[in-house]
């Protein structure tokens, strides 16, 4: 019998990379998207659910779905995100808490209707897609920075929770990764803002750099290791930046490691 898995998110980017690495490996995948039918059609691997990760009763729905359908989750993927770009002090609050509500929210919505059934069985893994931005928060994106580092702080207080019951949590932690997200994110109107020339250097920046980015099957790989290694990692890095970042931080004070940031996007 196929081990199951449900990503959420996997429509396009990273989630899509990931249906397909663990279709071709196996799995049997559910993937849910809030429009499934776009996709479904480039996607015949992925039995699709439809889902919207900001709604408790579509949540509940969408999970039970795939728990009828495979008789059991043997992995959970939480990957459904988005980004904004802009000044902590322009962005409007209900676009922060929109951030917050997918980006975070979301996340616990799924596993909070995910977790009975896995916790029973004692038995399954899930993966939570955070960010290197979460250790390394980016300047115009304190938003998504912030909402990523939540995910690191539930994933890691999630790993000691469910080790009783013998449920495997993990990190998998990008750094850019080429992919979509960056002309999905909500980059707003730098021009208008006081932040004007600091914000459209660093969007310069981040644009510019997206070519010689990993692929999100690196991304995918990691999943894969995370959701079939027989002792998995706290945290799957992926990217030499993922790597060399942290480690800088870990061994340089903060006024040196902000200071490099700031030099790095021209601020």
């Amino acid at each position: 019998m196929k081990p199951s898995v449900l990503i959420t998110g996997a429509s396009s980017g990273i989630g899509a990379a990931a249906a397909r690495l663990l279709a071709d490996r196996g799995f049997r995948v559910f993937g849910t998207s809030r429009r499934p039918k776009d996709t479904a059609a480039q996607a015949p691997h992925v039995e699709w659910i439809t889902m919207d990760v900001c709604d408790d009763t579509s949540v509940e729905h969408g999970v039970r779905s795939a728990q009828s359908g495979a008789g059991h989750l043997d992995g959970l993927v939480c990957n459904a995100g988005y980004g904004i770009f802009g000044s902590v002090e322009e962005v409007p609050l209900e676009q922060a808490r929109a951030q917050f509500e997918t980006n975070f929210f979301g996340v616990l919505r799924t596993l909070r209707a995910a977790l009975p059934a896995m916790r029973e069985s004692r038995r399954g893994r899930i993966v939570l897609v955070g960010s290197l931005a979460g250790r390394a928060p980016i300047p115009f994106q304190a938003h998504y920075s912030a909402s990523k580092a939540a995910v690191e702080a539930l994933a890691l207080a999630l790993r000691n929770e469910l080790h009783a019951f013998r449920i495997g949590v993990s990190l998998v932690e990008p750094g850019d990764i080429h992919t979509e997200f960056n002309s999905a994110m909500e980059w707003g109107d730098p021009g208008a803002s006081a932040y004007a020339a600091q914000a459209l250097r660093t969007e310069r920046i981040i644009r510019e750099s997206l070519p010689r980015a990993p692929e999100p099957e690196e991304v995918a790989h990691a999943i894969h290791r995370a959701l079939t290694a027989r002792r998995p990692r706290v945290r799957y890095a992926v990217g030499a930046e993922s790597t060399l970042v942290p480690l800088a931080r870990r061994l340089l004070p903060d006024w040196l490691s902000l200071k490099l940031i700031r030099n790095h996007f021209g601020l």
